[in-house]
């Protein structure tokens, strides 16, 4: 059965880092793009970022370009969130999630930014910062 287990996250304070794993099991993900959601208190679930197959593409939700950065290891069927420069509105269980890439990158984005789509998640890992 195939599983996405995150791992990584905790209190921190605003201005500070954190990287945030998510490892995959009983599946080769090669074939899917990955990503991150966050759901805050009372909020819906929201795309953070995204990484295609080859790790050559990335795309991130406004907020955090410029602090956040994907990155994937094929190899070890891992994909990374290094977090930078944290702020309390960052503050959110964070999801990693796989979905097969196709339809091209554009087509691809309108898909996968919607959390209803997504048919792989991980457990979540609670990320907290304070002010």
């Amino acid at each position: 059965q195939a599983q996405l287990v995150e791992s990584g996250g905790g209190l921190v304070q605003a201005g500070d880092s954190l990287r945030l794993s998510c490892a995959a099991s009983g599946r080769t993900f090669s074939r899917y793009a990955r990503g991150w959601f966050r759901q805050a208190p009372g909020k819906e679930r929201e795309f953070v970022a995204v990484i295609d197959v080859s790790g050559e593409s990335t795309h991130y939700r406004d907020s955090v370009k410029g602090r956040f950065t994907i990155s994937r290891d094929n190899a070890e069927n891992t994909v990374y969130l290094q977090m930078n420069n944290l702020k309390p509105e960052d503050t959110a269980v964070y999801y990693c999630a796989a979905s097969m890439y196709g339809n091209g990158w554009s087509k691809f984005l309108q898909i996968f930014k919607d959390a209803r789509t997504i048919r792989n998640w991980g457990q979540g890992t609670q990320v907290t910062v304070s002010a």
